[in-house]
C-alpha cells in the first residue's frame, strides 16, 4: 500500500542541510512554520498554546537504517524506532517547538530542528497529559 500526503506548508530555518543542525543548540534556534494561505482558518485558536507539535517530511534524508546510535550515549546501539533518528524507513519528523507568535499563516517558533524548506504535513497544539506522570523512557533514563 502506498500512502501520499500533500504538504500544507514549509519551514523557514537557519539550517541549510541536515548536517547543519546542532542538536545541542536547537532549544534556542528560531524559525518559522509557514502554512499555505488556504489553511489560515485552521490556525484559529493556536495562539493560546505555548508549544506546538510540527509533523514534517524529511525530504533531504536519503538513507534509512534499522539501528541507530543515540547522541551523547557511549557504546549504545538500539533500534531506530527506539530513537528520534531521522534515518527511518519513513522519514517523518515530529518536533515540539515553542510558539512565540502567529502572524496569519506564519508561526514564529523557537526550538526548531528542521532544515529550511522542509515540507510541513501537520501542526497540532502540544497538550501534556496530566494523568500520565508514571512513564518509562527506556534507554534514555541512563542519559
Amino acid at each position: 500500500m502506498e500512502i501520499s500526503y500533500t504538504p500544507i506548508g514549509r519551514v523557514r530555518s537557519p539550517y541549510d542541510t541536515p548536517e547543519d543542525v546542532i542538536h545541542d543548540e536547537v532549544s534556542e534556534t528560531g524559525g518559522e512554520v509557514v502554512l499555505e494561505e488556504e489553511y489560515e482558518a485552521g490556525l484559529e485558536g493556536i495562539d493560546g498554546f505555548s508549544h506546538i507539535v510540527v509533523f514534517a517530511h524529511l525530504d533531504e534524508i536519503n538513507e534509512s537504517q534499522l539501528t541507530a546510535r543515540p547522541p551523547h550515549v557511549d557504546d549504545l546501539e538500539v533500534g531506530v524506532f527506539a530513537t528520534r533518528s531521522p534515518h527511518r524507513p519513513t522519514p517523518l519528523a515530529q518536533t515540539v517547538v515553542e510558539l512565540l507568535e502567529r502572524d496569519g499563516t506564519t508561526l514564529r517558533v523557537r526550538g526548531l530542528d528542521l532544515v529550511d524548506g522542509t515540507p510541513i504535513l501537520d501542526v497540532k497544539p502540544y497538550v501534556p497529559l496530566v494523568d500520565e506522570e508514571d512513564v518509562s523512557v527506556g534507554w534514555f533514563e541512563d542519559r
